[in-house]
């Protein structure tokens, strides 16, 4: 299993930060969580994950995913300093539904989510957007490209995931820093929008 590093709880938790914003990443099982939260924190992420066995073959379905051994079963979390005064926190949901309970304590506190989303795996979106929207959470979606997934037009995607006409869409890799800070900073400007409505 992931463990936290040998060293000062001050690593994970800046005391001098003055606003911090969390962020939680989510998405079906294998999409790419733990991956895009180790591409964008600052800080080697605290990741909870254990060896997948011979034992959950029946639960997890690896239909369609490729060199996955390895699953979180608990949360994944990592850090990002936007500013002197601003800080992300980002918490990574385990995907598959035996985990949900864990969701109620996430989600607390939480300003918005980012949804992961496989283009090839659509269908197992559904139930990540539905506790999403039954928490109350703000989103973006981010289209997770893997090697060779062909690229959807963007109003395809929305149809087919039933979004209402201002959720973003972005896509990314969670493996490249670049796009994956896009798919955030969208999400981020989103949840601006929206205060900035409310108080008008």
């Amino acid at each position: 299993m992931g463990s936290r590093p040998d060293s000062a709880e001050g690593v994970y938790l800046d005391d001098a930060v003055q606003i911090a914003a969390k962020i939680l990443v989510v998405g079906h099982f294998a999409v790419g969580k733990t991956t895009f939260i180790g591409t964008m924190s600052e800080i080697p992420p605290l990741r909870t994950e254990e060896q997948m066995t011979q034992a959950g073959a029946h639960i997890d379905d690896l239909a369609g995913v490729r060199g996955k051994t390895t699953t979180t079963v608990a949360m994944d979390f990592g850090r990002i300093t936007l500013s002197s005064k601003l800080v992300l926190y980002l918490f990574g949901t385990p995907g598959q539904e035996r985990f949900v309970q864990v969701w109620e304590d996430m989600t607390r506190g939480a300003l918005g989510a980012l949804i992961l989303v496989d283009p090839e795996r659509l269908k197992e979106s559904f139930p990540v957007i539905d506790l999403v929207e039954q928490y109350g959470l703000p989103y973006a979606i981010s289209v997770n490209h893997f090697d060779e997934t062909p690229v959807r037009p963007d109003s395809e995607l929305r149809e087919a995931l039933d979004l209402l006409p201002e959720t973003p869409i972005v896509t990314c890799d969670a493996r490249d820093q670049k796009s994956s800070a896009d798919a955030l900073i969208a999400l981020v400007r989103y949840l601006q929008t929206r205060t900035d409505r409310s108080t008008t």
